[in-house]
């Protein structure tokens, strides 16, 4: 652990719980003690294990607290990996789990001749788009990677309409997503792209529009950590989709598993540059990396601007030098802001306040809003979330003529931050407080759906929410916005790196602005996310003994 960041409280009473617990000596119990703390500490910070050197495997060994095959103890020591026996078993099950589903199915005799009706012929070598398709039927558990624009959405639809055109029986999936907002944009996808199908009514009919949260498909039993669905009863779909799979932790993804019926397929969506999840292990990444057969990378962007691709990639290599030559160059797409930013964040946002004096037309209002957005790296301190937030709901007290203290006013925008299914709501839904003309006017906070039908609900049924002209580069992910503002702080941490930038950097589809100085940029390109796991390890290790 860095020096500067000390252990919680948390860590060191866990740490010395287990330490009394064992059979060492005082001078092995201190050393023992000091693992654990940065076991836990490392959990926290997403990783899954901590690695050992001989001599303090050693001193773990002695302890008398190892899992064997005997006994179900605190730790697990595998290799010279150290576990809390729980991320341990979500790692073994998942591996195992998938190792079962990496297996082909037979071939389909009229497979190639529906590709051919689904995919165009094209010019490059390769359709990486029509392979994907074709590795996804073929196979039970596949993957299909890209960055934004590349078209991950777009393939699986067609993937949908061939396995039900080829599957002697109507297939029943789910469509899922880890967030309320990663799962409305790919409802949102899917609406959009089925039209469009090279196929009859009734296999586009037989294509869900609906699109649930991983924890409302499986069914989480607040406030438990449990799930309805599980290995004893799983769920009743043929086939699960998973987008924005990057999203989604080492212990949720082994649920997620753990739940398929025997013989459903599973196909994982997502671009594994993006942030690893927020809780432990870096799922996606590992299974790209120990499973090639089941991924398909999809490498064309098709609906991207070129400079926000190059910029990115540029972060995603770790060329700080030629990705600020680029953005010094301050072409349209994507450009530096080196003076006031409350005055460039004022003007940004006016169009959206010009709009709230008079328009009543909820969707005209989302649109605006959502224009344009503020990505900042840290919640709090300088040019953070809070500080923007709180700039900007000041400016509108003044404008609107409204109480300091008031809590609700018109253009509110919010974002929930916890999942509500009473009210349908899901962590990274966001509405707007408007009046309601059909309750005289009271405030009502609106949201907008997938198939752009609106919700109304009333300030005091809200469950947890945060006001989001600014959000945290982590809370943006699943979201797509016009135009992006990027604040990065103006003193180095842990937070910043290559993930965090290239995450923000890939959420907009028009224009990228930076606010930053050079030294934090090159600090941030410079940094990567390190995740300790042995969830490919695994992998590797049970496609090899096969």
């Amino acid at each position: 652990m860095d020096s500067a960041q000390p252990y919680s409280r948390l860590d060191c009473a866990f740490a010395h719980f287990l330490s009394e617990k064992s059979l060492l000596s005082q001078h092995d119990k201190n050393i023992f003690e000091d693992l654990l703390k940065q076991l836990s500490a490392y959990q926290s910070l997403g990783h899954s294990c901590l690695f050992m050197t001989p001599e303090q495997q050693a001193v773990v060994e002695a302890s008398a607290l190892l899992s064997d095959s005997q006994n179900d103890k605190p730790l697990v020591l595998e290799d010279n990996r150290l576990y809390t026996h729980r991320y341990w078993f979500y790692e073994q099950r998942l591996a195992a789990q998938l190792h079962q589903r990496c297996r082909p199915y037979d071939d389909h005799p009229e497979l190639e001749t529906t590709l051919d009706r689904y995919f165009e012929p094209i010019k490059e070598k390769t359709d990486w788009q029509r392979l994907a398709a074709e590795n996804a039927v073929r196979q039970q558990f596949s993957i299909i990677t890209g960055g934004p624009g590349t078209g991950k959405t777009t393939t699986v639809v067609k993937i949908l309409a061939i396995l039900q055109e080829l599957h002697p029986h109507p297939l029943h999936i789910a469509l899922t997503a880890p967030t309320g907002k990663a799962a409305m944009r790919l409802q949102e996808s899917i609406l959009g792209n089925k039209t469009a199908l090279a196929c009859s009514d009734p296999i586009k009919n037989a294509i869900p529009e609906q699109v649930s949260t991983i924890h409302r498909l499986l069914g989480a039993l607040p406030p438990t950590p449990y799930f309805k669905h599980h290995a004893k009863n799983p769920l009743t779909h043929d086939l699960v989709v998973v987008d924005e799979a990057s999203m989604v932790d080492l212990a949720l993804m082994s649920k997620l598993v753990d739940a398929l019926k025997p013989g459903a397929r599973l196909i994982l969506l997502g671009d594994q540059n993006q942030l690893a999840s927020v809780e432990s292990g870096a799922v996606l990444a590992d299974l790209t990396a120990a499973l090639p057969e089941q991924t398909t990378e999809l490498q064309k962007a098709h609906r991207f601007v070129p400079e926000i691709k190059q910029l990115a990639s540029l972060i995603n290599q770790q060329q700080s030098g030629q990705a600020w030559e680029q953005l010094q160059r301050n072409i349209p797409a994507t450009s530096l802001y080196k003076e006031n930013l409350s005055e460039y964040i004022a003007d940004r946002y006016q169009p959206y306040f010009d709009l709230l004096e008079n328009a009543t037309d909820p969707e005209v209002l989302f649109s605006a809003f959502n224009q344009f957005k503020i990505l900042c790296a840290n919640r709090s301190g300088p040019f953070s979330v809070s500080e923007i937030n709180h700039f900007l709901e000041h400016r509108m007290v003044k404008r609107f003529g409204l109480g300091s203290a008031q809590q609700w006013y018109v253009g509110k925008p919010i974002m929930i931050t916890t999942n509500y299914p009473p009210l349908k709501l899901a962590n990274g839904d966001i509405g707007i407080c408007l009046p309601d003309p059909a309750h005289n006017n009271a405030f009502m906070i609106y949201f907008q759906r997938a198939d752009h039908s609106i919700q109304k609900v009333p300030p005091g049924r809200l469950p947890r929410y945060e006001t989001v002209y600014a959000m945290t580069i982590h809370k943006s992910q699943g979201s797509e916005f016009d135009n992006v503002l990027i604040v990065l702080p103006e003193k180095t941490n842990p937070i910043l790196t290559k993930e965090l930038l290239y995450t923000a950097i890939t959420r907009a589809k028009k224009t990228v602005t930076l606010f930053s100085s050079a030294a934090i940029f090159e600090h941030t390109v410079a940094n990567r996310v390190m995740r300790h796991s042995g969830l490919a390890e695994k992998l590797c290790a049970l496609k090899s003994s096969a």
